[in-house]
This record gives C-alpha cells, structure tokens and sequence, in this order.
C-alpha cells in the first residue's frame, strides 16, 4: 500500500524534466490562450457563418483555413486544453495541502 510520502513525492516538480517534457507542457497553455481561441472564433466565422450568408469563401481559403470540422475540433481542443490546465492547477494546490497535512501528523506524532 502507498505512503503518504509516496503519494507526494510522485511526479515532483522539483525533478528535473526533459526538455521534451517541458515542450510538450506548454502545448495545452498555447491551445488554450485568448489569441488562439480569438483567432479560431474569427476563423470559424469566416469559414462557417458567413458562407451561410451566401459570402463567397475561396476554396483556397478553406483549403489552407480548413472546414467548419476542423475549426469546431480546434475549438474543443482548446476547450480541453483548459480543463487540463485547471486540473493540473488544483492538483498542485492538493499536493501542497497533503504535504502541510502530513507535517502536522509527524508534529503530533513527536509530541506523542
């Protein structure tokens, strides 16, 4: 069965992490901040609402923008990538309160 200790020390940011690792956990911050969200939601508006006006879209504009699918998939993904940092956030914080919490059992166990 795990320890507390190991329960907090697993994944430690004070490990040191690849330089991959440390690429790989900016992806979600990217996908998730205002100027791509901005940017897909005036994309999908010119790709999506305005053909629906009967706005004359060039097919290399679609071809290079993409299709009503691909944004709206960007646009979840986006979504996703918040949940994941907000997660992750609440994760750090629970870690910090397991650790004062296991402080304050060895405290009691000493004074035992």
């Amino acid at each position: 069965m795990p320890t507390i200790d190991d329960m907090t020390n697993s994944g430690s940011p004070d490990e040191p992490q690849s330089k991959m690792a440390k690429i790989l956990g900016f992806v979600p911050r990217a996908l998730a901040s205002k100027p791509h969200i901005i940017f897909l939601t005036l994309l999908g508006v010119y790709l999506v609402i305005l053909p629906l006006f009967s706005v004359h879209v060039s097919s290399s504009s679609e071809l290079i923008g993409g299709n009503y699918t691909n944004v709206t998939s960007d646009l979840g993904a986006c979504i996703a990538a918040g949940g994941t940092i907000h997660i992750i956030k609440h994760n750090k914080q629970h870690k910090k309160e397991i650790e004062h919490l296991r402080q304050l059992v060895e405290s009691l166990h000493e004074k035992i």
